[in-house]
């Protein structure tokens, strides 16, 4: 099962919202002059990776570090848990990660998690793999369904663990200190519980108190703002723009306009995604995120998830934009590893992203061998 969360891209620190994608907009198998001959060899043509040896599950490779904690939880050893959630040290980003890695494994079995909160009661992190882990198993029982196709007993099972969240979550947030994991994680409760703009706000302050600059907090709040939670395209787009207008180069916040002008195209299904993406205010919040990843890679790993985030929406907006040069830069750097925004808003993530990738490379080799 797909799920969004930091680990994964980060994107992003939520669980769920990415399982009611079904049937969205992908681009053209062929036209623009490129025969599906071409298509089809200009992926081999350029060394990208074939279809199927695409990782449609996460970003980038699994770090070592991680999979080693993940297979000492998995034996009952939570203290290579609590140490793995130390090594992050103040990088909120990545204590943020690894916590939601962590909560992730406990939906699956969480015995070392019991036994980890049985001998440090007082652990923050501890408290706040609890708390998100709870939200985690809460969407596991509700299932994949439409509303209509599930069950009663899956609705009260939902509600009944969310509820516990609801609790968990005001203890890991007394525990946390500076960390702002235990608020980021409970604005996934927030979509699924309902709270109120005022609630959420509130929430809001105590983690830009924390950490202002968050890109998994940001993209998490965003959608609880967005139409098909809690907001509006207004609402979404505001807080998009005002998260792009306070981050300086290099902190990819310019991630959240592209976003927002994604979950907007996807939301209104009478909407053409060759026009709306070519308006010029979507450029130009395309343009703003190319340098801002230019910037990022200064500071950062350019294999850091973050920066492949926006890479992948990048390479989207640039495809559908007719900017095939510029687009191939970014697929090859993001190919092999596809599981985030945009291809997993599909109900095929391959097909979209293979379907946009390869048409890309006949377009750029047309335009770099002409």
């Amino acid at each position: 099962m797909a799920r969004l969360i930091p680990l994964i891209v980060i994107a992003v620190s939520v669980y769920f919202w990415i399982k009611a994608r079904r049937g969205a907009k992908a681009g053209p198998a062929s036209g623009g002059g490129v025969s599906k001959g071409e298509v089809a060899k200009a992926a081999a043509a350029l060394g990208l990776v074939p279809p199927e040896q695409l990782d449609t599950e996460r970003v980038i490779p699994v770090v070592p570090e991680h999979a080693a904690a993940r297979d000492a939880v998995r034996a009952g050893d939570w203290e290579a848990g609590a140490a793995f959630v130390a090594g992050a040290g103040r990088d909120w980003w990545e204590r943020t990660r690894r916590i939601t890695w962590l909560a992730d494994e406990a939906v699956k079995d969480d015995a070392w998690l019991q036994a980890w909160r049985a001998a440090r009661p007082d652990d923050p992190a501890a408290a706040a793999v609890h708390a998100n882990a709870l939200v985690y198993l809460a969407w596991e029982m509700r299932g994949d369904n439409r509303a209509s196709h599930t069950s009663q007993e899956q609705f009260a099972s939902f509600h009944r663990v969310l509820a516990e969240a609801r609790e968990a979550f005001p203890r890991a947030q007394e525990l946390a200190g500076d960390d702002p994991s235990p608020f980021i994680g409970e604005l996934a409760l927030a979509m699924g519980l309902g709270f109120p703009h005022e609630r959420v706000e509130e929430l809001w302050a105590e983690i830009e108190k924390r950490d202002p600059y968050h890109l998994s907090a940001h993209t998490s709040a965003m959608q609880y703002w967005c139409a098909k939670w809690r907001g509006s395209h207004e609402l979404m787009h505001d807080f998009a723009r005002r998260a792009a207008a306070k981050g300086r180069p290099g902190q990819l916040l310019t991630l959240l306009p592209l976003y927002a002008y994604f979950e907007q195209e996807t939301h209104e299904s009478d909407l053409k995604p060759q026009t709306f993406y070519g308006r010029p205010e979507v450029v130009a919040a395309t343009d703003a995120a190319l340098a801002d990843v230019t910037a990022a890679t200064q500071l950062l790993d350019r294999r850091d998830p973050r920066i492949l985030q926006v890479r992948h929406l990048l390479a989207w907006m640039l495809f559908w934009q007719d900017r095939y040069v510029e687009a191939m830069e970014q697929y090859r750097e993001v190919d092999g590893h596809i599981g985030c925004v945009p291809w997993n808003y599909s109900s095929d993530p391959k097909d979209r992203y293979v379907n946009t990738r390869d048409y890309t490379a006949a377009q750029y080799l047309k335009a770099t061998r002409a």
